[in-house]
């Protein structure tokens, strides 16, 4: 599977989201590559990290520059492994318009602020664009996983606000509530918490029901 991780705002914690997502399938014995086409390298930077301080086996990541050698390189690099991760960074880029397009699964972190509550018109009519173009390929329509990152469950002024906007906007599924940052398993001493997070993610990921008509359905994950 191919999963791309991004939207058109930055501080939303996509390559801390990235990072957990390829790790954890790769805990969970899958072969796995994260591939990082953000101009800042930060997916990249932290598996050098990881591989230099002896973490485990070390998480195979590659960088790629741009759009066009993303366009170029995901099918062949996809091929070699089952899951591939893309880090799309926090704009629109000729990347994430790519890896939209190529992807089996968006998932795009969310906070609870005003401004992601204002980028998300700009990062559905992106995902309308590629379902368009995967339409007149002949390809499947895309599920996009919105996740809430930092949102409080519950009555939270800032967690409603942010749902009801994403009700709003049929291109997205929603998991909500995810409160607590996940450090990962590899870290010593684990946070079960934390843990939980992650598997819990992991589940909305690729073990979700089918979306009824393609349209909004919330996954709850508190």
């Amino acid at each position: 599977m191919i999963v791309i991780v991004g939207n058109t705002t930055g501080g939303t914690g996509k390559t801390t989201r990235a990072d957990q997502i390829a790790l954890a399938q790769q805990i969970a014995g899958r072969a796995v590559l994260l591939i990082d086409v953000d101009r800042q390298g930060s997916a990249q930077n932290a598996a050098t990290m990881r591989a230099e301080a002896g973490r485990m086996t070390p998480l195979a990541c590659v960088r790629l520059a741009d759009g066009r050698q993303l366009r170029a390189q995901l099918s062949p690099l996809a091929g070699k492994h089952e899951d591939t991760i893309i880090d799309a960074g926090g704009r629109d880029s000729e990347a994430l318009r790519v890896a939209l397009l190529r992807s089996d699964l968006p998932v795009l972190p969310i906070q609870p602020r005003a401004v992601d509550v204002w980028a998300l018109s700009d990062i559905a009519d992106l995902i309308d664009r590629a379902q368009e173009a995967r339409e007149d390929e002949g390809r499947e329509q895309l599920r996009v996983l919105a996740v809430l990152y930092l949102a409080d469950p519950g009555d939270n002024r800032a967690t409603v606000d942010i749902v009801e906007a994403l009700s709003g906007f049929p291109q997205f599924t929603r998991a909500t509530a995810i409160r607590v940052a996940p450090e990962g398993r590899e870290q010593q001493p684990h946070s079960s918490k934390a843990v939980e997070k992650i598997e819990q993610l992991i589940d909305n990921l690729f073990n979700v029901p089918e979306v009824v008509n393609g349209n909004h359905t919330a996954i709850e994950a508190k």
